[in-house]
């Protein structure tokens, strides 16, 4: 296989534990009014753009004329507020300076978007400077599990598919990543450890579990004594 000169990464999740304010978040605004929000029903949406409305949703359950936008605005600032104490996931930030003493070219792909990415990485005070960041910005069309972020990724960071290698959290990325012909790391979160990921080449628990060194052996084929 070819030599690995690039690492694509997910955000929402991945990086960084969004996944669960968002969803906990939600999940009290449904306690609130007397149903369950659960992990299943919510998944849909983890790592796309999904047509799903978690506020239709707990109107169609209620039956009642809520207002919508007062809740809308409180949840979000629940969400924020869990938010707060997340900071990079356990062994992203030993990945990303053995990234850097590798000299590997480095990128985020994410459906969400960039302006999300660049607040949270401001706010966690990233000390990475990713090459570039490939967003979908609202367009359905190119969110996971298309492959079009990614395609877009590998050519704007000069590689082929088969120099890189993906980190993912959820069935959408994964399924992306491999559609477009790469190499994937799977490291769910909780939101998505119940989720079915076994498209993915490698599925870890934390990036903890191995060094970078180790998964780029196995990426380009090579025994590895890690």
């Amino acid at each position: 296989m070819a030599q690995i000169k690039a690492l694509l990464f997910d955000f929402d999740g991945l990086l960084v534990e969004t996944e669960w304010s968002d969803y906990k978040a939600w999940a009290e605004l449904y306690e609130e009014h007397g149903h369950d929000l659960t992990l299943e029903e919510w998944s849909v949406v983890v790592g796309t753009i999904n047509p799903f409305d978690p506020m239709a949703k707990l109107r169609d359950l209620t039956e009642l004329d809520l207002e919508e936008d007062e809740l809308r605005a409180r949840r979000l600032a629940r969400k924020m507020e869990l938010l707060e104490a997340e900071q990079l996931r356990p062994g992203v930030q030993a990945c990303l300076e053995q990234s850097r003493e590798l000299r590997l070219r480095t990128a985020i792909v994410t459906s969400s978007a960039r302006s999300w990415i660049e607040k949270n990485l401001e706010r966690i005070a990233c000390p990475h400077e990713f090459d570039i960041i490939v967003s979908a910005d609202g367009d359905r069309a190119v969110a996971k599990p298309s492959p079009a972020l990614y395609s877009n990724a590998l050519s704007g960071l000069g590689v082929v598919a088969a120099e890189a290698i993906a980190f993912e959290d959820s069935p959408n990325g994964i399924k992306a990543a491999k559609a477009a012909s790469l190499f994937c790391v799977a490291v769910p979160n909780r939101v998505t450890d119940s989720l079915d990921l076994s498209q993915a080449d490698i599925q870890l628990s934390s990036l903890e579990e191995t060094s970078l060194q180790a998964l780029i052996a196995e990426a380009e084929g090579v025994p590895s004594a890690s």
